[in-house]
């Protein structure tokens, strides 16, 4: 008990608030001049930061992060899964998006996961081999390297390799992540013997945790490049435990893998220029089409998380949640109406049927948007000297996605599948409602609320933000860029704030601890359902401001760190 108490002292001196505490302060951001790291893992942020102290740039700390975070925390951080990262330099004023979200595999179909009675089987849709979209991670990271980034890919693993093989220690939130999924991890025996000592038992906080096969992994990887990843002995290891546990994954669907660059969305809000990710996420169109609403009120004059301001954010969710289970999917296989959707007239139309009063989500149908035809996942923000910042989104899924290690490869894998309609109008894990456009289909990939976003004033890197939590990533994203922009938060303030969310169904506003009684009282008289549950996101953000750069690592994930120089 007492070196669990003085390892979470440690942690704490390590991870979030490190400077502000040595300063005497927790109020502001931390600040610096040169370069900026926030991650949700002190010990990744600490190797990225050492990149750019070493003239690396913004996207070579943000490959190294990567990996380290997939060491550190496999919960979220991976090379099992995929995710979106935009890259934008201030100097050229382009912001690029690169696409790195895993796909169906071939022999994937609509109806995969529906049991004789037509309804979905959540065990296979969650937590089997056949739950698995092929990973991009691997190819999508290398991508941004050699395009965009200065460094080899091999000198990008070193901190990865080392942390995999010589270990770390243990922190109280990776000890009790484990022991929240322990009958999950220990369904399969790589699993098990990844997580769990020889007579079963669990790691203890302060204990060094070493993953041999995920090092050996990563070394291949750093020998032979990332296609060693998708054609070579780690590819081949993915197919054999997919055929031993009736996956879906070949080698072609691995060979075949490749990442996208896209143009991001793009969208205004109040004089300000808001760039986030495009399907097959729908977390840019909505992040930008909420927004979109919103700017027809004074939300500065209702007041931060007043009753008022959390009425009309509700309202405005709501409906951008609704136009989400009609209209988004893979833009590759699906039209999806993008300039519709985020054009401020039809957030102006969408507005005029808001009033004082709750509208019930029963009542809702998609907008006839402009053009149409026919828990765990990990963010971090980085930003350099040179004019470059990345926002970057990462994710298994689940908390340790299916709980499923590839054998000898010592890696998780993704349960994305999960992320399909697998039936149109059923909620899939996160109460999120899809349609047709989502559907499964082979060589698709999975709609995503994932939203890496950079926000512009006047041409220059302004924020840099985006967050884990399912659905709830949208809403926590937007109200972080409300907080700075609406209400003029310090972006410390702006990260710490109370979130609410409203996802159309269930037709309730989430709200964390922190919120008035009086503020509830007044919602409830609107004729909304409040319901107080655990936190949302862990959202880590960068504000770039008269040449200092201000940054703020979430409190609610305890490892979380922003450090600067």
């Amino acid at each position: 008990m007492l070196r669990t108490k003085i390892f979470t002292i440690l942690v704490l001196v390590q991870g979030v608030f490190a400077q502000n505490i040595l300063e005497g302060d927790r109020s502001v951001p931390i600040e610096s001049k040169d370069g900026m790291v926030v991650t949700s893992h002190f010990l990744a942020s600490q190797e990225a930061l050492k990149v750019l102290k070493n003239g690396g740039n913004a996207i070579d700390a943000a490959v190294t992060a990567a990996f380290a975070l997939a060491v550190t925390q496999p919960r979220s951080g991976n090379i099992g899964g995929g995710g979106f990262m935009l890259v934008s330099n201030d100097k050229t004023n382009k912001v690029i998006a690169i696409d790195y979200r895993e796909k169906a595999p071939a022999a994937a179909y609509k109806d995969m996961f529906l049991d004789k009675d037509k309804n979905v089987d959540k065990k296979i849709s969650r937590f089997s081999h056949k739950s698995a979209g092929v990973p991009g991670t691997v190819a999508g990271l290398a991508l941004a390297l050699k395009k965009y980034g200065t460094i080899s890919l091999s000198t990008a693993l070193k901190p990865a390799i080392k942390l995999a093989q010589e270990g770390f220690i243990i922190t109280p939130r990776f000890y009790k992540g484990v022991l929240s999924k322990e009958k999950r991890l220990k369904k399969y025996k790589a699993s098990k013997d990844v997580f769990f000592k020889k007579d079963g038992s669990a790691y203890q906080v302060g204990d060094r945790f070493i993953q041999k096969d995920l090092a050996k992994t990563l070394k291949r990887i750093s020998k032979y490049g990332a296609q060693e990843f998708y054609t070579g002995k780690t590819a081949k290891y993915i197919v054999e435990d997919m055929k031993k546990h009736g996956g879906l994954i070949t080698m072609n669907d691995l060979k075949n893998y490749s990442p996208s660059i896209r143009k991001p969305v793009h969208g205004t809000y109040r004089s300000y220029d808001i760039y986030s990710m495009s399907p097959p996420s729908s977390g840019g169109a909505h992040v930008v089409q909420i927004l979109n609403i919103m700017e027809n009120y004074d939300i500065s004059s209702l007041g931060h998380n007043s009753a008022d301001t959390i009425h009309i954010m509700a309202e405005s969710m709501r409906r951008a949640y609704v136009d989400r289970a009609e209209y988004l999917g893979d833009s590759d296989f699906v039209k999806v109406p993008l300039k519709g959707l985020t054009s401020k007239a039809y957030a102006k139309e969408l507005s005029k049927n808001i009033t004082n009063q709750r509208t019930p989500s029963k009542d809702l149908k998609a907008g006839n948007a402009p053009g149409y035809e026919s828990n765990e996942t990990t963010h971090f923000s980085i930003a350099d000297k040179f004019g470059n910042v990345v926002s970057n989104t990462y994710t298994i899924n689940f908390s340790y996605g299916s709980g499923i290690i590839v054998n000898k490869a010592g890696f998780l894998l993704n349960n994305e599948m999960d992320d399909f309609s697998a039936k149109p109008g059923v909620a899939n894990a996160y109460g999120l409602i899809g349609g047709e456009s989502n559907k499964i289909e082979p060589n698709k990939r999975m709609l995503s609320s994932m939203s890496p976003t950079i926000v512009k004033k006047d041409g220059k890197n302004f924020l840099v933000t985006g967050s884990p939590g399912g659905s709830r990533i949208i809403t926590t994203t937007l109200q972080v860029i409300s907080n700075v922009i609406d209400h003029n938060l310090n972006i410390l303030a702006a990260v710490s704030a109370p979130r609410m969310h409203h996802q159309w169904f269930p037709d309730e506003i989430r709200i964390e601890e922190g919120f008035s009684k009086d503020t509830i009282k007044l919602l409830e008289q609107k004729g909304h359902k409040v319901v107080q549950k655990k936190s949302m996101g862990a959202i880590q953000s960068i504000m770039i401001k008269d040449g200092i750069f201000y940054g703020a690592a979430d409190p609610r994930r305890s490892t979380s760190s922003a450090l600067g120089f």
